[in-house]
């Protein structure tokens, strides 16, 4: 099971032929449009500053672009986390929330009993990267956590690019 939160407008590519208009009701071509998926962990009460540094750092350091994220991902239980929501509202995209079983079921290179424990899962951010990127999607940065100043990390972020044929969700 997934939810999806919508957390900004973000407008399906299309493509029409300058020779033949296309009549209005006509279904419009999509474009195959890889872009990033960035999969989120979080503690309750996460900042959505600190949400969102995590991810800028983490593009940066990686010499990615913010404008290249398409959507954020979590566990189900943290899609309505008030930071994640508006931390992909900042970035104009939508959250998407997984199951811990479906979570799980994927191969991730940083996985964690801590995690396991609490969630379900031993992994979140890893995992709901790759599992949002569908078929051909590709791990870009493995699991980062943020750094704040003299108190526990309270968010984690992995990037992911999707595959060509990538872009439902399904893996």
């Amino acid at each position: 099971m997934e939810s999806v939160t919508r957390a900004g407008a973000h407008p399906e590519p299309s493509v029409a032929s300058a020779s033949a208009p296309m009549a209005p009701d006509a279904p419009t071509p999509s474009l195959p449009c890889p872009g990033l998926v960035v999969g989120v962990g979080a503690g309750r009460g996460v900042s959505v500053g600190e949400v969102t540094g995590l991810i800028r750092r983490t593009l940066d350091g990686a010499g990615l672009s913010v404008c290249e994220v398409v959507e954020l991902a979590t566990v189900e239980g943290k899609a309505d986390e008030p930071g994640l929501v508006a931390a992909a509202a900042r970035l104009g995209v939508p959250l998407r929330g997984y199951g811990a079983a479906a979570l799980a079921s994927v191969a991730v290179p940083s996985p964690s009993e801590t995690v396991l424990t609490t969630v379900g899962t031993p992994s979140v951010a890893e995992a709901a990267a790759l599992l949002a990127t569908g078929p051909g999607g590709e791990m870009l940065v493995p699991k980062r956590k943020s750094e704040p100043r003299g108190r526990p990390a309270r968010a984690t972020c992995a990037i992911a690019r999707r595959g060509k044929h990538g872009q439902d969700g399904q893996r």
